[in-house]
Order: C-alpha cells, then structure tokens, then sequence
C-alpha cells in the first residue's frame, strides 16, 4: 500500500488544499484521467474539488446538480454499499444508455467510465468520490477498484475529523461575533445554519428559526434578498458582502443584515461555511467611513459621501453648497443612493448606515 499517498490522505482532513492531490493519485490508481469529491445534502450538491488535471466536468457534475437528475444518486446512496462500484455494479447496459446523466454529461464530456463511492459523514452531508476514465479506455479494472477499496478507510476517517473540525471552526466564528455583541450565524451553501451565538436569541422581531437548521426573515422584502443570495452561494461568480436592511411591519428599519462571505481559500472542503450573517443594531446617527459605505453598497464616491453627509445630519441644500455643485446633482445622487440601499425615504438611509458603525465596546463594570 503507499504510505504516501495514506499519510496525503490523513493531511487533507487538516490542510483542504491537498485534495486535488489526493484525488489525482486516486485517478492514477485507477487508471482514470480526472476524478472529484463532491459534499451533498437532502437536495443538492454543495461543493467540489477535483484534481487539477481537469475542471469542467466535476464543475458540471455539481453546478447542473447530476447528482440528484435522473437516479444516479438515488440508487447509489440504495445501495449503501461500503466500496467503490463502477457502473456495471449499479446498472445494466440499457439503464446506462437510458440515464440522462451519461447521456448529457458523462457521454459528451467523454467519461463514460467511472469508480465511485459514498461515504456519509456526522453533519447528515455525505462526500461523493469518483474516479472518471476516458470512454475510449474501458471500465476501471476489478483489481484497480481493490485498490481504491484499500484506501476507503483513510478516506472515510479523513473525511470524519474534517467535518468536526469544520463544525469547531464555525461555531468559533459565530462566539468571535458575540464578543462584538452583534448577534450571527453561520450558514453553509445549502443555506443550513451551522452555527449560531447565543445574541441570535434576541431576534424575535426579525428572525424565524425553521426546521432542519433553516431561518428566514419576518421582513419578506428582506427574506427575498436572503433567499437570492443563498442561491448564488454555489456560483463561482457569487456576489460579494452584501448588507440590506430589515423592516417591521410599518416599515420602520430595525436592523442591518450584513452577509460576509467565507471565500473559498477559508472553507473546509467538508460541511462548507458558505457566509456568516451578521444583525447589526440600528443606532444612534454616525457616520461610517466612506470607504466602507461604498463597498457594502456599491455606491460611487460621490454617492457614498452624500449618504455620510446625510447621516450627520446635513440637508441636501448643505450638501450641495460645501462640495460647489448644483442641488439638481446632490438629488440625483441621492435617488442613487436609495436605490442602491433600498430605502425609499432619506431617514430611512439614515436609520440604515447608522446599524454599519461599528458599535462601541461597553465598558467593564467592575472598573
């Protein structure tokens, strides 16, 4: 057996860039050309690495969501098989020709061959990890899968401290929130919480805890922007930090919603941290710097200095006078400003910025 290539194994449940790694041994173990680890949940796939020999066909296989089209997925979790299979383990030749995942993916890409297997990790996630061959180079070979078969263990105990070791990470993520006294979750791509600080606790007005680890936002303008923003979590061109704010009933802002992304160098390969939502407080009018109010909102300069002078309090009339330019501008920029925030009103912007400053430390009681 290649200690090597075990001790590579073991690494990657503590150093997540060595997959691509470990996954191109096991193509060449196998024979295969390319070969991928995919973390799936109840309905999607949420993650990929592959080896870095190719991308395409991996990136496919989760972003058109194969594992869960067609029954691919299903009669491999069935089977609960604790090995490797290749396709003829699973199904019959006409099955194979009838299955639109190698009709459209496996077929066109030219990988009709593959070694896969299932391993299910505490998290209720499960890591896929195949294995695929060129069509041309016929099925993975008995004795080749006996390899891979050797190697399941160390790829399952990997795959095990890796996933607790994520849940540990973020659950640190969300305590370091709660020395900050702003209330945060942590969720993954499939928009599950992972974890959370006690401060969420205190959201009655704002925040509705679901099952199966889910929340939502009472504010449903709010919760509409939550919800789009989980689904492009697995996209590649995913938007950056986004902030929005959240209303009562009579439209009041109570709260800022800041969703910071954890961007792909930061994650664990298994139970990925997708964003760590942050509630921020709305407080007494103070402007933040210009420099974030642009980045949070994608203001331009002149836009971003606008709604800082508004929330110290200037009119658009002192606006206009202290940077020389004509009240017809300073409006203009002001429309930009709450459409870009979603504001319809100039106190609501107000209301909203005042919720980015940071909030300040609250002195100790026993000095």
């Amino acid at each position: 057996m290649d200690e090597d290539l075990i001790e590579l194994i073991h690494e990657s449940a503590f150093v997540p860039e060595h997959w691509p790694q470990v996954i191109d041994r096991l193509s060449e173990l196998a024979g295969a050309q390319i070969g991928s680890v995919t973390i799936f949940g109840d309905s999607a796939a949420t993650l990929w690495k592959s080896s870095p020999t190719d991308h395409h066909g991996p990136r496919r296989f989760v972003e058109e969501n194969w594992l869960f089209r067609g029954r691919f997925g299903a009669l491999m979790q069935a089977s609960n098989y604790p090995g490797f299979t290749i396709e003829s383990d699973v199904w019959t030749p006409q099955q194979i020709a009838d299955e639109p995942m190698y009709q459209k993916l496996f077929g066109p890409e030219g990988y009709m061959h593959n070694a896969s297997t299932i391993i299910r990790l505490p998290s209720g996630q499960s890591a896929f990890l195949a294995v695929n061959r060129r069509t041309e180079n016929g099925p993975v070979e008995r004795q080749q899968v006996q390899r891979l078969d050797a190697l399941r263990p160390h790829l399952a105990r990997s795959a095990l401290v890796s996933a607790r070791l994520q849940m540990e990470r973020a659950g640190a993520m969300s305590e370091a929130m709660a020395l900050l006294d702003l209330p945060a979750v942590v969720l993954n791509e499939a928009g599950k919480i992972l974890a959370a600080n006690h401060q969420i606790e205190t959201l009655t007005d704002c925040v509705r805890f679901r099952a199966q680890d889910r929340m939502s936002l009472k504010d449903s303008a709010a919760d509409t922007v939550l919800r789009g923003i989980i689904e492009a979590f697995p996209r590649s061109d995913a938007s950056p930090a986004q902030s929005f704010p959240l209303r009562d009933a009579e439209g009041r802002a109570l709260r800022v919603a800041h969703v910071v992304p954890i961007r792909r160098s930061a994650r664990d390969i298994f139970v990925r941290c997708a964003a760590v939502i942050i509630f921020a407080p709305i407080g007494a009018p103070h402007a933040p710097p210009v420099e974030l109010v642009r980045s949070l909102f994608d203001l331009t300069p002149a836009e971003a200095n606008v709604a800082r002078s508004l929330v110290g309090g200037d009119t658009v009339e002192m606006i206009a006078m202290s940077g020389g330019v004509s009240l017809s501008t300073v409006r203009s920029q002001v429309r930009g400003v709450l459409e870009k925030t979603g504001c319809t009103r100039q106190a609501d912007v107000v209301a909203l910025l005042a919720g980015i400053a940071t909030p300040a430390r609250r002195e100790d009681s026993s000095s």
